[in-house]
């Protein structure tokens, strides 16, 4: 038996992410390509891509994905290679959006631990490299994801819904690329997120106190200071999120190989199986949405220009009927 309220749950939860999601995310590429914020050019080609990643990720999702997959189960969707190729945009969205995270995590501790790297590495030229290395390798690695699947049905010569083939699960060549795509996202992130960032916190507190010993007050080291404080609120801020709203994902894979199951496929809403599944599947698309705000909350730059894209219409209103 499905479960219509569980369902409903889910879809009203993806309906509302996309709706308030794809805008957020546009608000931020639009504000933070002007340059207005006060951040280095290098700090904005990052957030920019990281907004436009997570911007495909909710579209892909959400919109390609889970709401067809709950609302209109028959729709051109629902075919089997619509699918199968929904399901490789959404891995390889997910994937560029969690190493450009990655990517940024690691600009941020070259610029704030290592001087000697900063002035070849935190260039605008390195960051335009590493985004575009990182975006073809995300479309790369997935690409056998297209393979896996099978129709569940074949009707009227349609094949109809994605169904993991069972060689997946009894392929060792299929079971180490299953392993190697966990361990390249979300493991490998993981890792690497929480060791850049306690290495960057060890370097601020040992910097901190040597500060304090030399006592040193001059206005420009007091100006670098402050554009240092919000690089660094701003990574913590970012990296935090991305850890918090990952950790399910990571516990859902380790209990499905401990357990020896195969990943939940059907749409049996009451299922507690489903349930956990889908759980992960909300958390990782809702890391995708709040970046925007963890900006409006940290940035006073980025508030003030949020507030003026906002007012913009009813500015233009005003001064239309004031004419």
């Amino acid at each position: 038996m499905h479960g219509p309220a569980n369902g409903s749950l889910y879809a009203i939860y993806y309906i509302l992410l996309a709706v308030i999601g794809m805008p957020a995310n546009l608000i931020a590429i639009i504000i933070l390509s002007r340059g207005r914020c006060g951040l280095s050019r290098c700090i904005t080609f990052y957030l920019v891509a990281i907004a436009v990643a997570d911007f495909l990720v909710i579209a892909t999702g959400c919109l390609l994905n889970r709401i067809p997959r709950i609302y209109f189960r028959y729709s051109v969707l629902s075919t089997t290679p619509a699918c199968s190729l929904s399901a490789v945009l959404v891995y390889v969205t997910r994937d560029g959006s969690v190493w450009l995270t990655v990517a940024f995590t690691i600009d941020r501790f070259v610029a704030i631990c290592s001087h000697s790297l900063k002035t070849r590495y935190c260039t605008d030229k390195t960051a335009l490299q590493v985004m575009g290395i990182i975006c073809a390798l995300s479309l790369i690695k997935n690409i056998p994801y297209y393979f896996i699947y099978q129709p569940l049905y074949v009707l009227d010569e349609v094949p109809w819904f994605c169904d993991i083939k069972s060689i997946y699960y009894s392929s060792p060549a299929w079971q180490a690329y299953d392993w190697l795509d966990r361990i390249l996202t979300p493991f490998s992130p993981f890792v690497l997120i929480l060791l850049l960032n306690a290495l960057t916190v060890r370097h601020i507190l040992a910097a901190s106190q040597a500060r304090k010993r030399l006592q040193r007050t001059q206005q420009g080291e007091d100006q670098e200071i402050a554009n240092r404080k919000k690089s660094i609120v701003l990574l913590f801020a970012i990296s935090l999120s991305f850890l918090l709203l990952w950790i399910t994902y990571v516990i859902y894979f380790l209990y499905v190989r401990i357990k020896g199951d195969a990943y939940f496929n059907s749409l049996n809403f009451n299922d507690p199986q489903y349930i956990l599944q889908e759980t992960t599947k909300v958390l990782q698309l809702l890391s995708s949405c709040n970046n925007v705000f963890i900006y409006a909350v940290s940035q006073s730059k980025f508030r003030e220009q949020m507030k003026n894209a906002l007012m913009c219409p009813f500015t233009i209103a005003s001064r239309f009927f004031n004419t």
